[in-house]
């Protein structure tokens, strides 16, 4: 059995390995492969697991023996399903690996907009404490969590686990969402009403035609003025333009992403001249334990496929 690594780099460093996936058979790891490299490097492989690489006829065309993609990730809109489908392709993706995770970057974002950290550690450390006239200088106003409005789109399992913390910071939680779900401490309303009342406002929705762009300058201006914009889900939810704009308009108060449209980040990014934007490189999913765990479910996805009942299956 010979499995194949397409882009083991986006997940395997030196503190998380694939060793666990030898006990399945020959894996060959490949850090970051170039789309026009997959096809000859998995000519040859019964399984291929990767994360974002682009999976279609073309990348494919050479793998004869392929009977299984394993995905590190939950989206797989990287992987021609049609295609899969017609040749006996299996498909796993892994889900719920990491919401936990999330949920603390997202509050770890918010956190920094409203107690400046690393500013107050940048002052410390350019030795401004040192020659201030106060032993508390208030250099950078801080601001409370209490009794302020979260606003939280999609009430998925990561949207709930923000929903926990927010209710233990004191706040107002409302939430929109497709489906009513009967979450403790959550009051469900309207979009509309959503962007109106939010102090800040998360995105913890998936990608799909119904959130794509759902964020432009027609939403930031019906948020409160001043308000907070988090996004921690799929950067193609926003109009970067608009959120820059609105930004600095001064109208939103701030924003903090870890998701962008295009990642990595071009050089002409539109969002490294917005004001008052903390960014972070796409990595909330990613905590050393996270990415075990994934692993975890990766190689339990492979285990049950081999032994003839697949789960996790998107093809």
């Amino acid at each position: 059995m010979k499995i194949v690594l397409t882009d083991a780099q986006t997940v395997v460093d030196g503190l998380v390995s694939a060793e666990r996936l030898r006990e399945f058979g020959e894996v060959e790891q490949y850090g970051l492969l170039k789309y026009d490299e997959v096809a000859e490097k998995i000519a040859d492989a019964d399984l291929v697991i990767c994360n974002k690489t682009l999976m279609d006829a073309g990348s494919l065309r050479l793998a004869k023996k392929l009977r299984y993609i394993g995905l590190f990730a939950t989206g797989y809109n990287n992987i021609d399903i049609p295609y899969c489908r017609e040749h006996g392709i299996t498909v796993c993706n892994a889900g719920s690996y990491s919401t936990s995770a999330v949920a603390q970057h997202t509050f770890a974002l918010i956190l920094e907009h409203f107690n400046k950290v690393s500013q107050y550690n940048k002052y410390v450390a350019e030795g401004r404490w040192k020659r201030s006239p106060t032993f508390s200088p208030f250099v950078y106003p801080l601001n409370e969590l209490a009794g302020k409005t979260m606003g939280i789109v999609g009430l998925g399992a990561i949207g709930q686990a923000v929903a926990k913390i927010a209710c233990a910071f004191g706040m107002r939680v409302i939430a929109c969402s497709r489906s009513r779900k009967d979450v403790e401490g959550v009051s469900q309303v309207s979009f509309e009403e959503l962007l109106r009342e939010s102090d800040i406002l998360t995105v913890h929705c998936p990608l799909n035609e119904d959130s794509k762009e759902m964020f432009n300058s027609v939403t930031f201006a019906k948020m409160k003025k001043g308000a907070l914009f988090v996004n921690t889900a799929r950067g193609g939810v926003i109009v970067e333009k608009d959120l820059c704009d609105a930004l600095n308009s001064g109208h939103l108060g701030g924003a903090c992403i870890d998701t962008i449209n295009v990642e990595p980040m071009e050089e002409d990014c539109i969002l490294m001249q917005a004001k008052n934007c903390i960014m972070t490189p796409h990595i909330a999913w990613a905590p050393v334990e996270t990415r075990e765990r994934l692993m975890s479910i990766v190689a339990g996805n492979i285990r049950a496929f081999l032994e003839g009942s697949p789960v996790n299956v998107v093809s």
